[in-house]
């Protein structure tokens, strides 16, 4: 049962919760869910009004279905299984098969569009009793773990409020910042800063269920076909090289260069977007940061990229932050370890620090490995001669390529969902009906609630992106 009461600010508005959600992208929504479900009173402040569309490769690997699904978000409006992968350089390219999951129903990736994977989400989380305040910002950050005050804005108002809980969790994305960390961030440029770029196009010549890897002197990027035969074509570039590039063609927009140096550097690209319709704009974020940022000594839990990044030349963002979502709530609700497998009140501030330790070193396991392997693969793409080289590898065992996606952990999942679940189960089965809290108080929904297809929405970029290039 939740142990925050149904406070209520001097705007009228909730204020007392046990956790409070930073961020509603894949990892805090997947958080909040799992909380809410097992009677949490859970809040997430979101930024932007969803739809909205991102930067991000939008491939959601095999090992993760079986978390979306449990979530209520199934594959009815992705792409066409993932089966095939090719390495394109050049003129040349070589192809292998990409491994498949155990799982009989979903043994094969599929790619989402972020504007749809998002909202459905969301959707689910309101459906839990999740409280969303949305749009809002956060302004400040005050206290620490067991109680925590942190300080909102709701969209354009000059009103502030607080929202107190013993539990913070950080869910916000790359291109996002708490209010702490935003003065320490600023750095100068380099030439080796690696900015990210992303664009949707209709009546792409690529072949659903096909997952081309691209790489490219000073880059990387793939592309792949989503929901409604939607192409998303996404890169990484360093900042020196599109200068170079651009240098070479002032009359080029921002976006047409970045798709100009994309045609010139594959034959696949050409020939895939050839005849094809941009859907919108090009897309642009960063500079990407890749590594670990999850300490075992803070306070505030972190989840998705908030936790650590990886290179997204191997696709596994959307894994890591779904994933390292149902650890962090596998542990908050005593799923592993010493605490108790039903608890009935949000843990201390000595069972947080327990269990940030517990989580961390179990984040490090699942997934430092993956960082580590996509920063080899991105600096091996980024250069000619290595790339040839693993080209020519590839070429003679393709085979090495369908064993690197395995490694990468398109088929291996960090978290048990089945586990988790019978846990909740467990939860409301043995919660007298007195006991439940009401729906004002975010009463738990025990099974996932089918959501109908988002309506698209106009998307201006000042809402929906940090900033684009047309």
């Amino acid at each position: 049962m939740s142990s925050a009461g149904a406070a209520v600010g001097v705007l009228g508005v909730r204020t007392e919760f046990d956790a409070v959600v930073i961020g509603a992208g894949p990892a805090g929504s997947a958080v909040a869910i799992l909380l809410a479900r097992a009677g949490w009173a859970v809040a997430v402040v979101e930024k932007v009004v969803f739809p909205r569309r991102k930067v991000c490769g939008e491939c959601i690997a095999a090992s993760n279905w079986p978390l979306l699904e449990a979530l209520g978000v199934s594959t009815e409006q992705a792409g066409a299984p993932l089966r095939q992968m090719v390495l394109m350089r050049g003129e040349q390219s070589v192809s292998a098969a990409l491994p498949s999951a155990e799982q009989q129903n979903q043994a094969w990736g599929r790619a989402l569009g972020r504007e749809t994977l998002d909202t459905l989400l969301l959707a689910q989380a309101r459906a839990a009793g999740v409280h969303v305040f949305q749009p809002c910002a956060v302004r400040e950050i005050g206290g620490s773990a067991g109680a925590w005050a942190i300080k909102v804005r709701p969209g354009l108002s000059a009103s502030e409020f607080t929202l107190n809980a013993p539990v913070a969790i950080a869910a916000h994305g790359s291109w996002e910042t708490l209010p702490s960390a935003r003065v320490r961030r600023r750095r100068p440029h380099l030439p080796s800063d690696l900015f990210a770029f992303k664009a949707n196009f209709r009546g792409a010549a690529l072949a659903p269920g096909l997952l081309p890897v691209l790489a490219f002197k000073g880059g990387y990027g793939g592309m792949v076909v989503a929901g409604e035969g939607v192409t998303t074509v996404a890169c990484c570039v360093r900042r020196d090289v599109f200068d170079a590039f651009r240098a070479r063609w002032p009359s080029l927009r921002a976006g047409d260069a970045v798709q100009a140096l994309l045609s010139d550097a594959c034959a696949g690209v050409r020939e895939a977007l050839r005849g094809a319709t941009r859907d919108g704009t090009w897309m642009a974020a960063g500079p990407i940061a890749p590594g670990i940022r999850l300490r075992e000594s803070d306070g505030m839990f972190r989840v998705g990229n908030a936790a650590g990044e990886a290179h997204p030349i191997i696709g596994e963002g959307m894994s890591m932050a779904l994933q390292s979502a149902w650890l962090l709530a596998g542990e908050l609700l005593g799923v592993k370890g010493s605490v108790q497998a039903v608890p009935v009140s949000t843990p201390s501030v000595k069972t947080q620090a327990l269990i940030a330790r517990r989580y961390a070193k179990q984040w490090r396991r699942e997934f430092a490995p993956r960082l580590r392997l996509a920063a080899a693969f991105a600096h091996v793409a980024m250069r000619p001669a290595l790339s040839q080289a693993l080209l020519w590898t590839a070429r003679a065992r393709p085979s090495l390529l369908t064993w690197g996606a395995r490694l990468g952990g398109k088929v291996h999942c960090a978290a048990d969902a089945a586990q988790i679940n019978a846990v909740l189960r467990t939860r409301l089965q043995t919660q007298a009906p007195a006991a439940l809290p009401s729906r004002a108080d975010a009463m738990p929904v025990p099974m996932p609630v089918p959501m109908p297809m988002p309506v698209p929405v106009p998307i201006t970029p000042s809402a929906a992106l940090r900033f684009t290039l047309d």
